[in-house]
């Protein structure tokens, strides 16, 4: 596709939550960076996703800067992928680019990303190819993750990407037609096709605050990814059932044998014990996965709008009372 100049513009979207340290960088570099590209129109869509500090007033002084930028505060922390979710619904750019505030994905590689869309690349998503800072066991653990996911999920989903991207605004449409609660916005763009290319970068680390992914939001991160792309798991609780079975069948031969061949019968406690944990854990296991597959259909039927916005700045009027959006 040929693109001419000052024709085009690009949302940047930007999620925040308790970024006070770093959010006054991160709005001068991404400014500096849209500076240096003159051939396009740029509007800055931060999220402030319940912010509990001062990020959001510090947000407020940016709305008159010389990009057009529009801030959406929620009324309370509903999490990274539906503050992503909030950006995508709000923008109206005919490229939109994914950003965090961290500043680990650096902001001078929207260049790079527009040139290749420039080209025709209908996605261009950044590839970690280090990730500076970041302990041996959360590499390991999100390394082996896009693994197993791609091993479960009938989609290829690209290893080693984050959110960091950008896409083109027919993405962007699909992607907004999407109504399902339990994001796992990477995952959704994979699934929509279109021409998609990588871009590889070295990740840096933090230069101030602290991540906002701990174990339990990572673990919970990783299911939402494996549940909302595959039903291999419960596939898997069938087989354990099945293999389940066919232990039971063998202890129940064994106990005939025992019984016809031999003259006196001791009762095996030990082996009673064995197949009931046996069993047991087989069938926790699999009730387990299949009641999360269950409370996501609750949590879908429920209709409940996916965020909530308390105030929208730069939209032309800002809203003080709290107001739904999204309501799928």
């Amino acid at each position: 596709m040929s693109i001419p100049a000052n024709s085009y513009l690009v949302s940047i979207i930007i999620p925040c939550y308790n970024e006070e340290e770093i959010i006054n960088e991160t709005i001068l570099r991404i400014n500096a960076t849209c500076d240096d590209l003159k051939d396009y129109r740029f509007e800055l869509i931060f999220v402030d996703d319940g912010s509990q500090d001062r990020t959001l007033s510090i947000l407020e002084t940016t709305v008159q800067s010389r990009h057009q930028t529009r801030i959406l505060s929620f009324s309370r922390n509903f999490g990274h992928q539906l503050a992503v979710t909030a950006g995508v619904d709000a923008a109206n750019g005919s490229a939109v680019i994914i950003i965090d505030a961290d500043l680990q994905d650096p902001p001078e590689l929207i260049r790079d990303m527009l040139g290749q869309w420039r080209i025709g690349n209908d996605v261009v998503y950044g590839v970690r190819r280090t990730r500076e800072g970041e302990s041996a066991f959360k590499i390991a653990s999100a390394r082996q993750f896009y693994r197993l996911l791609n091993h479960l999920s009938d989609i290829p989903i690209p290893l080693d990407t984050g959110d960091f991207r950008l896409m083109d605004r027919k993405v962007v449409d699909v992607l907004k037609s999407m109504p399902e609660r339990h994001r796992f916005v990477r995952g959704m763009v994979a699934w929509a096709g279109f021409r998609q290319t990588a871009l590889f970068y070295d990740r840096k680390k933090r230069s101030a605050g602290a991540s906002k992914y701990p174990l339990r939001k990572m673990i919970r991160f990783a299911t939402d990814g494996v549940l909302s792309f595959s039903s291999k798991p419960l596939q898997i609780s069938i087989n354990l059932g099945l293999i389940a079975a066919s232990v039971a069948l063998l202890g129940i031969v064994y106990a005939i044998m025992m019984r016809v061949l031999t003259s006196t019968w001791v009762e095996g406690w030990t082996a009673l014990m064995i197949a009931i944990l046996f069993m047991g854990g087989v069938q926790l296991v699999s009730l387990g996965i299949i009641g999360e597959y269950v409370g996501r259909i609750h949590e879908e039927a429920k209709r409940r709008p996916l965020y909530v916005v308390h105030r929208r700045i730069g939209f032309g009027e800002e809203t003080q009372s709290a107001s739904t959006d999204r309501e799928q």
